[in-house]
């Protein structure tokens, strides 16, 4: 079994700065995708960032140029750093880990979520 465990979230000023952080544990073998999603209040999760284990990164639009998403294989962590937050990235925040686990079966797993509001 894995667990994702974020932390990090809060209530940010509009153009204020949150970091995000998950940390995975348990049984794996390999971490290959790792990655953020958001759910606001009467709308569809959406991706946010996603990182691959060779570092490669993508993010939605609508947050490019202010999230950046990192990740430390060695410690299975990935952190999202956000900054010049707006209202509208108000939302439940969603870490994803798509893995090999030591049976070398490919899992997907989620995190309990962490919300995010942006208010002033």
């Amino acid at each position: 079994q894995v667990q994702l465990v974020e932390s990090g979230g809060g209530l940010a000023q509009p153009g204020g700065s949150l970091r995000l952080s998950c940390a995975a544990s348990g049984s794996i073998f390999r971490i290959n995708t790792m990655g953020w999603y958001r759910q606001a209040p009467g709308k569809q999760r959406e991706l946010v960032a996603t990182i691959t284990i060779s570092g490669n990164s993508k993010y939605a639009d609508s947050v490019k140029g202010r999230f950046t998403i990192s990740r430390d294989n060695a410690k299975n962590t990935v952190a999202l750093q956000m900054n010049s937050l707006k209202p509208e990235d108000t939302a439940v925040y969603y870490c994803t880990a798509d893995l090999t686990d030591w049976s070398l079966s490919p899992k997907n797993y989620w995190g309990q979520g962490t919300q995010v509001t942006v208010s002033s």
